[in-house]
């Protein structure tokens, strides 16, 4: 089952045309005023959670009213409206394969580092190989070791691997910048490389690599 979770981060970095996008799409999810921005384009989630401590008190009442199940928790724990969103998607929806993200990039960079690395917590484990976050210039996957294919996206022209954890056996052995197995100790961006084709490969034995696409 394939979940999209928009979160509240800047609208002008949502992809181009998000919400008529949107609208096609079932099986939606908004945390804080991602349940708010759906709402009013005419997309009624399956489920709404957050604080919703930047929501007008109309908001949160349109959100009470118009989603049949809505979480408001203005004294939830120390954990992001992202992370609290995937707490319940693992709940309501156990058989959850993949978590398209949107709006968790562009606005504050505590949020976004947030937004990055809250799979490496032992509750979002779970989540590592299910969850892509989508900007208007980016996606990102993320990947347990194993040997992988990517295919390139359309409109994506640069492709970056970033171990963030340590990483051992890092190999990239048909982009254009290869790199032979290598192992990482610290978490490093291998920025700005690029597809040979519309394929490319790389493997590695131990950690936790992000694979970014972009493009200007």
């Amino acid at each position: 089952m394939l979940i999209n979770l928009l979160v509240g981060g800047p609208e002008a970095v949502l992809p181009s045309g998000f919400y008529e996008w949107a609208q096609t799409q079932p099986n939606w999810v908004g945390a804080d005023q991602g349940a708010v921005r759906l709402l009013a384009h005419g997309i009624t989630p399956c489920l709404a959670v957050g604080d919703f401590d930047s929501s007008t008190a109309q908001e949160i009442a349109m959100v009470q009213q118009q989603i049949k199940r809505a979480v408001i928790d203005p004294q939830k724990d120390d954990i992001t409206d992202t992370e609290m969103a995937l707490r319940y998607i693992r709940h309501d929806f156990p058989g959850v394969t993949q978590v398209n993200i949107f709006g968790a990039t562009g606005a504050r960079m505590d949020q976004l580092l947030a937004n990055l690395l809250f799979v490496l917590k032992p509750e979002f484990e779970y989540f590592l190989d299910k969850v892509k976050l989508y900007d208007r210039n980016n996606t990102v996957s993320f990947y347990r070791p194993g040997q992988y294919t990517l295919v390139k996206e359309q409109g994506m022209k640069y492709l970056a691997f970033v171990p963030l954890t340590p990483v051992q056996g890092l190999e990239l052995p048909d982009e254009k910048y290869r790199l032979p197995k290598t192992d990482f100790l610290l978490p490093i961006s291998l920025s700005s490389n690029e597809f040979i084709g519309n394929k490319g490969h790389f493997t590695f034995s131990r950690g936790v690599v992000a694979v970014i696409q972009s493009c200007d």
